[in-house]
């Protein structure tokens, strides 16, 4: 069984620097230091053995989608942030108990899971059951109790593998995937599993077809540049009646080569400097949107961010392979949905300024977070996370990454859906 860390070479189709593999092929890395990893299994400290417990609970009795309308269990990705953010373990039982109020209990599959025909349920959220009792079996009985052996199984290997259909769901298995390393969690890497496998779409095609990656008319190095080309695109102008996610779907039914020319359009010169690139765009997309004294941030953008936080924690440990196909899955979503919530504004150098924080660091963010009005907001939390992060990723000696921060907590009164 390959390692995690290691990979195949395969032709690079995209422009600038690569990784010589020492067999004759190239392929493009985002070479970047893996974050903590926080071993909850080993550690003595009350507060880890509180997340241990509250993460398998999660596990035992919820499933991973819920409700009529497929909400995503968000559980470990609160309790998660909220742990490496300093939360103690009775701040850890009130998220728990807030979050699964109005979580489902797992329900069985019509039908078993099985080798054989595992494929044919990808995309039907009735079989989460199924899937989860097939990876565990897999965990079991194949793989040692190892469970990055079947994340690397499953996700990483065969013709189309998952991996490739991560950003799915509003990006939730990339969010839960990256949990599932970060604190070497067995119980969030299977439900990890689960939750690409019931959220699988036609968003894989996008990367296991080479055909739909082609030359664009646009490009550009930087992410935000071409959000901002998208701005002030006329042919995007009236593309829909009323903003929304409602116009997913639509947008690559009827749109889809537009959507595909600002797809094809980011360039990767300097993979690194890409990506760090990115991460500031997901920053400035969800708080550089909001006017100040606005109040009201987008519940869809804040996606953007924590599933750029997630591949910064993935890139470290995943195939090289898939480097650029996870980074270019984090920009299908960005234009995506910057295409159907109708382009807002974004002026981050105008909304975010450094110099008003008065002296306010990052313990002032991180405790507004953990026990302000909105401690128990799953996207709050993680929002105030991705950016803590990705400050420690780059360095932030202008304090732009903070001051987003604390914009964005001392603002925040609640999400708005279009």
């Amino acid at each position: 069984m390959a390692s995690l860390l290691s990979y195949v070479p395969i032709v690079n189709r995209f422009v600038g620097s690569s990784t010589a593999t020492g067999d004759g092929g190239a392929v493009q890395s985002i070479d970047l230091p893996p974050v903590k990893v926080h071993e909850l299994e080993s550690s003595p400290e009350k507060s880890t053995r509180t997340l241990k417990h509250l993460l398998k609970a999660n596990h035992i009795n919820h499933s991973v989608i819920y409700g009529p309308n497929n909400f995503h269990n968000h559980t470990p990705h609160i309790l998660g942030s909220a742990y490496i953010l300093g939360a103690n373990e009775k701040q850890l039982h009130n998220i728990y108990e807030e979050e699964i109020k109005e979580l489902d209990p797992w329900k069985p599959s019509p039908a078993e899971v099985t080798e054989g025909d595992w494929r044919d349920f990808l995309g039907d959220i009735k079989y989460q059951r199924g899937f989860l009792d097939f990876y565990e079996d897999n965990l079991a009985n194949k793989d040692g109790y190892e469970w990055k052996k079947v994340v690397q199984r499953f996700m990483f290997e065969g013709e189309e593998p998952l991996v490739n259909c991560l950003v799915s769901g509003l990006g939730h298995p990339l969010i839960h995937l990256g949990y599932a390393f970060e604190l070497d969690s067995r119980q969030i890497g299977m439900e990890a599993l689960v939750m690409t496998s019931v959220s699988y779409s036609f968003l894989h095609k996008y990367l296991d077809d080479p055909s739909y990656t082609k030359p664009s008319a646009s490009n550009s190095t930087s992410p935000r540049e071409l959000l901002e080309k998208m701005r002030n695109d006329k042919r995007l102008d009236g593309m829909f009646e009323t903003p929304g996610l409602d116009n997913f779907d639509a947008l690559f039914e009827k749109h889809e080569d537009i959507f595909l020319e600002y797809w094809n359009a980011w360039t990767f010169e300097d993979p690194v400097k890409q990506f760090q690139d990115s991460q500031e765009a997901a920053v400035a997309f969800l708080v550089g949107s909001v006017p100040p004294e606005a109040h009201s941030y987008n519940f869809f953008i804040c996606h953007i961010l924590t599933t750029s936080h997630a591949v910064r924690i993935l890139l470290p440990v995943i195939p090289k392979k898939y480097h650029i196909s996870v980074v270019r899955q984090w920009w299908l979503l960005t234009v995506a949905l910057y295409m159907i919530l109708d382009r807002p504004k974004i002026d981050f150098d105008e909304y975010v300024r450094p110099g008003d924080l008065k002296g306010k660091k990052w313990n002032y963010a991180v405790d507004k977070a953990l026990n302000g009005p909105y401690s128990t907001d799953a996207h709050v939390v993680k929002a105030v996370r991705a950016m803590k992060e990705a400050a420690e990723t780059w360095g932030d000696d202008n304090e732009r990454y903070l001051a987003a921060a604390v914009k964005f907590v001392d603002e925040f009164r609640g999400w708005e859906f279009d």
